[in-house]
């Protein structure tokens, strides 16, 4: 089997759920996710949230409840960065997010620099915020400090637009180390399936209604 791809947050978090669902979404390819529509809502209020605070487009209407939090942070000082593509080499050097070396690949939603500190931002449209993963904040974190090596303090957030909840964290350059060992064990699970061609199915909170793959025997669709 060949190695394995850059990988991402997501990419990552799936192949933990279940690597047989990765395998038919990611790897064979022959089984694809419909777009459902609190995917399709989330990147309406992503592409509003971006156009606004670069462009300075107004949020449509339709927004509007949840723009509050959108306007204080167009307010901040700082250079603001928009849908901001980072890739990282295995080495942990900044490269380019289609470069050939890139080894991990994530999409910043929103990044403020000021002087030797930022803030970075991920808009999040859903309302259970019990179930928020900051280990996505902690790579964004890590690739942050690799690429802009003045920034010494992060302040990191998921924002959730439609509850109006804030989960924080704070960072600086000596939680690298930490946050990328874990994760280094976590990719090596990765390659090692890519390597074996072991895809094994593992049942999660998924099986019984929203997973595609009907040919897994814990999939309750079928």
């Amino acid at each position: 089997m060949s190695a394995s791809p850059p990988w991402s947050y997501s990419s990552l978090n799936l192949f933990q759920q279940c690597p047989k669902k990765y395998f038919h979404l990611k790897v064979a390819k022959d089984i694809k996710e419909k777009m459902s529509q609190p995917l399709l809502f989330g990147n309406e209020v992503h592409k509003a949230a971006e156009q606004f605070i670069r462009d300075g487009v107004e949020i449509p209407k339709k927004f509007e409840p949840l723009a509050p939090p959108i306007r204080i942070l167009k307010n901040y000082k700082g250079n603001k960065l928009c849908e901001l593509k980072l890739g990282l080499t295995k080495s942990l050097k900044p490269t380019g997010f289609f470069d050939a070396d890139v080894w991990w690949r994530g999409v910043i939603d929103l990044l403020i620099i000021n002087g030797n500190e930022a803030k970075l931002i991920d808009y999040k449209t859903g309302k259970k915020i019990q179930y928020a993963d900051t280990k996505q904040l902690d790579i964004f974190a890590s690739a942050t400090f690799v690429h802009f090596s003045d920034i010494e303090k992060i302040k990191g957030g998921f924002l959730f637009l439609v509850t109006k909840d804030l989960i924080k964290k704070t960072y600086t350059k000596a939680d690298i180390t930490g946050i990328m060992s874990k994760l280094f064990e976590e990719v090596d699970q990765l390659d090692m399936a890519y390597k074996e061609d072991v895809w094994n199915p593992k049942e999660n909170f998924t099986c019984r209604q929203w997973c595609p793959v009907v040919s897994c025997p814990h999939n309750g669709k079928k």
